[in-house]
């Protein structure tokens, strides 16, 4: 039966909750029968890190599928090296990453590295390798010395299974380190918080894998938590690394009392600093944030009810910060992180359309009015070209445009032009709508795909490829 979202515990104290969780409706349509179950976290996870020596990051992950422990339970998932939340891999500029991935499931799956601007060819961010039942790859990655400090991430990508293996659990985090060096000396030091976003619905004590409604009740957690509480002092500043790598759904995330201020989008320094009250997150995308404590007492950090157009998303609370009395004064917020490197005004070499649409008799998603099929070539592009890219959607629903290697910078959303602070990964196309990137290929040769961010869509056909050449 679904694990439902209930309301705000009461709080026991600043370190121990309890949560009960109700039986959603499915459980009569399965024959399932449970009480509401207590549900103990004693303080606000961190995921394990994995940390680069002498410029390598070296490390092994495993894919099973098995029990996990989720907000205090054992839940079968999919996942890496035995936790909901894989291991946070953390290197900088400039080094190796070394990734021995080991399949032990019954179908093949495989690894991306979301967000990286690095070669997607030969054993690095290669999504057309496939590891089959029982086999090793070893992945290395050479991270460029001029790429972008923030927060990204690795998942499996081996279509068509891509949903139901990042649903089960096959996502966590990579950082790449140098951030906090681009802000003031009073920031730098400060405490960082991981903040990622997963969600999950259980039948007979097992996430889903067939059949995963995105519609549905679900679970939000946080590092793998049920509304787990932190803290904070007040004039305190912490560095919070948001990030959604779930399968499908879209947060809109806030914290009561405060604003989030914007340090990167996916992974991308910004050039000038916003303040937020709260942020979209359609799937795939990350926000690293400045978070300072605010009036004392516990805050409510929430996501908000989304209309996503096709599915509707309840308000839903996913941690508890207490902020503690403090005499700290709160440091300045910074203008900017990094100097900009706005696009707008650079020569064009060439445009393209792009159409997302939904075929409502087959429920089959197209790109330009096909199927994804791995063969064939979609977009062929030469290095070092900077296009615009106009993405229509002619669904009913939102979707997430994702391209794969080269960031870009938005340029306009249904025709109204889009202050942009950062190239991004990731866009949200409004439905019925269009949005207008400006890409810059630079660097890489190779195929390489774009595809709308929620998995399911994926993998029924809305992915196609691109070749830099």
């Amino acid at each position: 039966m679904p694990l439902i979202e209930t309301g705000r515990p009461p709080r026991i104290d600043r370190r121990q909750f309890i949560l009960l969780m109700g039986v959603g409706a499915a459980a009569a349509a399965t024959g399932c029968q449970s009480a509401p179950v207590a549900v103990i976290a004693e303080k606000y996870p961190e995921p394990e890190q994995i940390v680069s020596k002498n410029g390598v990051l070296s490390a092994a992950v495993t894919v099973t599928r098995q029990p996990v422990d989720i907000g205090g339970r054992q839940i079968v998932g999919t996942v890496y090296n035995g936790a909901f939340v894989g291991p946070t891999l953390r290197l900088r500029p400039g080094e190796r990453l070394e990734l021995a991935v080991t399949n032990n499931l019954p179908e093949m799956t495989n690894i991306h590295f979301h967000g990286l601007h690095v070669s997607p060819s030969g054993i690095s961010d290669n999504v057309f390798i496939m590891i089959h039942q029982g086999q090793t790859q070893n992945y290395v990655v050479e991270i460029p010395e001029n790429h972008p400090s923030g927060t990204f991430w690795y998942h499996t990508h081996a279509h068509p299974y891509t949903e139901k293996q990042v649903f089960g659990g096959l996502a966590a985090l990579l950082i790449v380190d140098g951030l906090t060096e681009k802000l003031p000396p009073e920031l730098r030091g400060i405490e960082e918080r991981t903040v990622v976003l997963k969600d999950f619905q259980a039948v007979n004590g097992a996430i889903l894998t067939d059949n995963i409604d995105s519609n549905a009740p679900t679970t939000r957690t946080v590092n793998g938590a049920i509304n787990p509480s932190l803290e904070i002092e007040a004039g305190e500043t912490q560095l919070w690394r948001l990030a959604n790598i779930g399968a499908d759904i879209y947060y809109q995330v806030q914290l009561d009392g405060h604003q989030f201020h914007v340090l990167t989008v996916d992974g991308n320094p910004v050039w000038r600093v916003d303040s937020k009250d709260s942020i979209v997150m359609p799937p795939g995308t990350r926000f690293d944030v400045l978070v300072q404590g605010g009036e004392p007492g516990d805050h409510v950090f929430r996501t908000l009810a989304y209309d996503q157009q096709g599915d509707q998303y309840p308000e839903a609370p996913l941690a508890t910060l207490t902020v503690v009395q403090s005499s700290r004064t709160p440091a300045a917020i910074p203008a900017r992180v990094v100097a900009p490197y706005d696009l707008s005004t650079t020569t064009v070499d060439n445009a393209r359309t792009i159409t997302f649409a939904k075929d409502q008799a087959t429920g089959h998603f197209m790109i330009d009015g096909t199927m994804y099929d791995e063969a064939r070539i979609d977009q062929q592009v030469e290095l070092g070209a900077v296009e615009d890219w106009t993405i229509k959607n002619q669904d009913k629903q939102q979707h997430p445009f994702h391209i794969h290697v080269n960031d870009f910078q938005v340029m306009s959303i249904n025709g109204v032009p889009y202050d942009a602070v950062s190239f991004q990964d990731t866009v949200n196309v409004p439905a019925f709508g269009e949005t207008v990137i400006r890409i810059p290929f630079r660097d890489f040769t190779g195929k390489f795909v774009y595809h709308c961010h929620i998995l399911n869509h994926a993998d029924k056909g809305m992915m196609a490829n691109v070749e830099v050449v």
